[in-house]
């Protein structure tokens, strides 16, 4: 277990510095933090995002993959998590 937080930990670091750092547009983070104005679509849109989030970060990719998957899922919410639904997965 700690093998695999030791390899966790620095995706979860890259991101969450991403995050806060992404003051631009409707991110996911900003989508997170302002729930009360999501609609039944943008809640689908935060769950989706979550999970492909979590499957980059458990996959067998290199460091430099997981974080440019979850980059692109956090930055573009809506087409990042279709762009890893049909090209990212393995």
């Amino acid at each position: 277990m700690p093998d695999r937080f030791r390899r966790l930990l620095p995706v979860v670091l890259v991101s969450t510095t991403a995050l806060l750092l992404a003051g631009c547009g409707p991110n996911l983070f900003d989508r997170m933090t302002n729930w009360y104005t999501l609609s039944c679509c943008g809640v689908i849109i935060v769950i989706l995002d979550i999970i492909a989030l979590v499957e980059v970060s458990g996959s067998n990719r290199s460091l430099g993959d997981k974080v440019l998957w979850a980059l692109i899922i956090i930055f573009a919410p809506v087409l990042g998590c279709i762009l890893y639904y049909f090209f990212g997965r393995k």
